[in-house]
């Protein structure tokens, strides 16, 4: 009889789609043994490489249900999977702690609420007069603003994560097939996952990662999967203001909903907004520096350097992410909203449990 083992070498698995989902998908079951092949007709342009890289784990105020065991479950794991990945860039690390910020009084009694009841010593209560936040007073001009702060959360460089894992799956000879899948069937215990070249993949398993379009490829009347695209934004920001330096400011912060990351002394990404289409409001500039009663001249003056957008997918009447086994060798590994990075560690263990058990 055929050990455990040697069934996984001898599978063939492939991921359609290639975001931080797929990626780590094919990190953990290549771990495994198994044989990957990722299909992704537009790798550089899916959401993940828009991703600010922001984990919110013990920030999260909803102490309960599936979408906390997934953030708590991660949050134990990113420090495993770091490790791993700075074998091959060591500049690869989670940079912490996060602060979320807000000049409402009413959201800073319920995070006020959530820090005394949670009793957790690595969340704080930050008041007007906190030293963590002295700076961001005086650079954004205000006195009204306090919040929490997290010194287990923070923040990974999205892009910087994306290519660490390239290197890897390349060192472990994942095969990348740049192509469109337009269909999916089973025959004869083999999946056949078809091109819009019309070539024909075999394997012997499926995983959907693809966002949006995953839905496509199954039977969306039996299955009853709604997706909605949300599309977030981000700019990057020079300023020219000798009196302002940006990087006496924490490493990454959020203020009425606006994330805040300082690059240089003189440059900063703002994002995201949730704009529910698939193309880009334009003008962004005053929509997502709108944050505050008033800005500080510094930023009313900056200039646009850069910015991007990505298009994220959210479920439409069930908990974000989508984790479903059909039963037949087929998985869904989608609709993660806004966190993608910071649940893929838990949702990839998902996979490689729920893949185990089919070649058991």
């Amino acid at each position: 009889m055929k050990s455990l083992k040697e069934n996984f070498q001898k599978a063939h698995i492939v991921i359609i789609g290639s975001g931080i989902i797929g990626k780590f998908n094919a990190l953990e079951l290549s771990e495994l043994g198994f044989q990957i092949t990722i299909i992704d007709p537009a790798e550089q342009k899916n959401s993940s490489n828009a991703a600010l890289g922001l984990l919110m784990g013990n920030m999260y105020q909803k102490r309960r249900g599936r979408s906390w065991d997934l953030r708590k479950q991660s949050v134990e794991l990113w420090p495993k999977y770091i490790e791993l990945l700075q074998k091959f860039n060591y500049e690869l690390k989670i940079k912490k702690p996060l602060i979320q910020l807000t000049t409402n009084e009413e959201k800073f009694k319920k995070l006020e609420k959530f820090i005394y009841q949670n009793k957790d010593l690595n969340l704080q209560i930050l008041e007007r007069d906190s030293i963590f936040i002295k700076n961001i007073n005086q650079a954004f001009q205000t006195k009204n603003i306090k919040g929490i702060i997290s010194f287990n959360d923070g923040r990974i460089n999205a892009p910087l994560l994306l290519n660490t894992l390239d290197t890897y799956l390349k060192n472990k000879k994942i095969n990348f097939v740049n192509e469109e899948i337009i269909k999916i069937r089973k025959s004869n215990n083999q999946w056949f996952s078809t091109t819009k070249n019309n070539e024909n993949i075999k394997s012997d398993m499926v995983i959907l990662c693809n966002s949006l379009k995953a839905i496509n490829l199954i039977d969306n009347l039996s299955h009853n999967i709604k997706l909605k695209p949300v599309l977030g934004q981000a700019i990057e920001i020079s300023i020219n203001d000798a009196e302002v330096d940006l990087l006496t400011l924490p490493k990454q912060f959020n203020i009425n909903g606006k994330n805040i990351i300082p690059i240089s002394n003189n440059k900063l990404i703002i994002g995201s907004t949730d704009e529910y289409s698939i193309n880009p409001e334009k003008n962004i500039f005053e929509k997502i520096t709108n944050f505050l009663d008033k800005k500080p001249t510094w930023l009313i003056n900056g200039q646009i350097t850069k910015k991007w957008f990505g298009i994220r997918s959210r479920p439409e009447g069930e908990p974000s992410p989508i984790l479903k086994n059909f039963g037949d060798g087929l998985l869904i590994c989608t609709g993660f909203y806004k966190n993608g990075i910071l649940l893929a560690p838990a949702c990839s263990k998902w996979v490689a449990s729920e893949i185990k058990k089919y070649f058991s």
